[in-house]
């Protein structure tokens, strides 16, 4: 019997080569279901609003060195981050990497001093809108409404934040 390879966790800058499948696998799933180029959707926020200095990240689940998972958050308000590209590679589905990433995302912003995550889905992604409501996403929507007519679909859940990497400096 052998073990299933070990995740490592790596924050990265969009830039990374590693993260390029995440962009390009991700793009052809919404092209996919929306039917236009979702070229404008994943180039909507500069790169720099996922590093350290704009309040943002992106990480990497990797697999034998591989990228397998990720995603990312910015800052959308001074309390609330926005978890952006949560991706799984198609090939590794179902294992529950989308949780340990959206988990890992969590405890970052979190200890960045984030007390709120937001986010938004699209009507034509039902495994996300699934996850977000199974990992503790509040839906800022009418559930029970047609998703198509209602567009972006929002989510929030607010973080039990009991300690900060980096502490507030008082003076």
């Amino acid at each position: 019997m052998t073990s299933a390879p070990e995740l490592t966790v790596i924050q990265v800058p969009v830039s990374d080569p590693r993260v390029e499948p995440l962009l390009r696998e991700l793009g052809r799933e919404y092209s996919a279901r929306y039917g236009k180029d979702a070229h404008a959707e994943i180039s909507r926020y500069p790169d720099e609003e996922f590093t350290e200095p704009y309040g943002g990240q992106l990480l990497l689940l990797l697999e034998g060195g591989e990228p397998v998972a990720g995603g990312a958050f910015r800052r959308y308000d001074p309390t609330t981050a926005e978890l952006k590209r949560i991706w799984t590679h198609s090939a590794h589905r179902r294992r529950g990497l989308a949780r340990r990433v959206i988990a890992e995302l969590e405890r970052e912003a979190g200890a960045r001093g984030y007390r709120r995550i937001y986010l938004t889905t699209g009507p034509r992604q039902p495994e996300a809108r699934g996850l977000y409501l199974a990992t503790g996403y509040t839906p800022l929507f009418d559930t029970e409404a047609d998703p198509e007519t209602i567009g972006p679909l929002p989510f929030e859940k607010h973080l039990n934040v009991t300690s900060r990497i980096n502490p507030p400096k008082y003076t």
